[in-house]
């Protein structure tokens, strides 16, 4: 059967790849074939259909039975729906200070979520039970927000990771306090293949109450969902997605990628695979003079600090962005499409840079 004509045109070369972000890769063409197959007829619009039902089976399968998903367009929307259904008007949220919903949200938590986040500095974007309670106090001073929820990245902002113990012990204190648990979960697939663990191992089993799941940058064309592990803690999601506009009308589109990624194995060989990458870029970067990697490479992210000359010169050869341009920190992202011939590629370019 010859492909459907289309007045589009091709205005890229699908050949090139860099190292600026995972969101750079294109869909996995499993997920294109599950949006074909979605395609066609009707369905029931705003999450009725069949294919959000079947998502519902698939979420149980990883995070138990009483788990329930919520599909959204975008991971900053899962987070301002997440942390608005477990905080009050006045409530705040204790997160890192390097937390994407603190620097790379655009304020959207804050402005469209009324959130007031409460920063935490951290030697390695982790949050400890110490660190929280440096923000963990006042909750009947009326002067100051109330600390309502803890919200973690696994994997963290700065390509580390959380142990299930250490889950675990974040979400005892902030419990024994009163608080919530959320973890931003965007790379969360990348944080389960490195840790060889199911996802559950350090969401539900260890004490989070929702999560923000991702998939754009694990091979999804677009799409993430706010999965609720405890009911009690949650009030009113539907209400929430909605009035925050991440309510799509043709959900079954959403709902089906995530079931594609989901439902055997392909989120798990993605990360498994941007994560080696990973590996591979950073023992190749190491033997560079002058290069200096800055945190353990845990998932599929290097971050690296090198004379800021070597980095622009480098930009005009591959795609990447500088992390903190004033120290020289750059960082290096790997995709579920990235081949071991990019990293080669970048390995070389660097150390020609680097001689020059």
């Amino acid at each position: 059967m010859n492909p459907p004509k289309t007045d589009a045109r091709r205005h890229h070369d699908p050949e090139v790849r860099g190292f600026a972000s995972d969101n750079y890769a294109g869909a996995h063409p499993e997920v294109l074939a599950a949006l074909a197959l979605a395609n066609g007829g009707h369905q029931i619009a705003y999450g009725e259909d069949e294919y959000t039902e079947n998502l519902q089976r698939v979420i149980r399968s990883h995070f138990g039975s009483g788990a329930e998903a919520f599909p959204v367009f975008n991971g900053t929307g899962a987070n301002v729906v997440a942390l608005q259904a477990v905080t009050d008007r006045w409530g705040a949220v204790i997160c890192a200070e390097s937390a994407h919903i603190n620097v790379d949200e655009g304020g959207a938590p804050e402005r469209m979520g009324g959130l007031k986040l409460l920063t935490v500095p951290t030697p390695d974007g982790k949050l400890t039970p110490d660190l929280i309670d440096r923000q963990a106090y006042g909750w009947d001073d009326e002067h100051r927000a109330m600390p309502q929820v803890v919200s973690i990245t696994q994997s963290t902002e700065l390509g580390t990771l959380y142990t299930p113990e250490e889950i675990r012990a974040i979400c005892e204190h902030a419990h024994a306090h009163g608080m919530k648990v959320h973890l931003d979960g965007s790379r969360i697939a990348n944080a389960a293949a490195s840790l060889d663990v199911p996802m559950r191992t350090f969401t539900n089993a260890v004490g989070v109450d929702l999560l923000s799941l991702g998939g754009t940058k694990n091979g999804a064309l677009f799409g993430e969902a706010v999965v609720v592990l405890n009911q009690d803690a949650v009030r009113h999601m539907k209400h929430l997605r909605k009035l925050s506009m991440q309510l799509a009308s043709k959900m079954r589109f959403v709902s089906v990628q995530l079931e594609a990624l989901l439902a055997k194995d392909l989120w798990l060989r993605n990360a498994r695979h941007s994560n080696e990458m990973a590996q591979r870029l950073a023992e190749g970067v190491r033997a560079v003079h002058g290069v200096e990697i800055l945190y353990p490479v845990q998932a599929n992210a290097v971050f690296a600090r090198l004379p800021h000359e070597v980095s622009e010169r480098l930009q005009k050869r591959f795609r990447f962005y500088f992390w903190d341009e004033a120290a020289g920190d750059v960082r290096w992202m790997c995709a579920f499409d990235t081949t071991e011939d990019d990293v080669d590629a970048f390995v070389a370019a660097l150390k020609e840079e680097a001689a020059r």
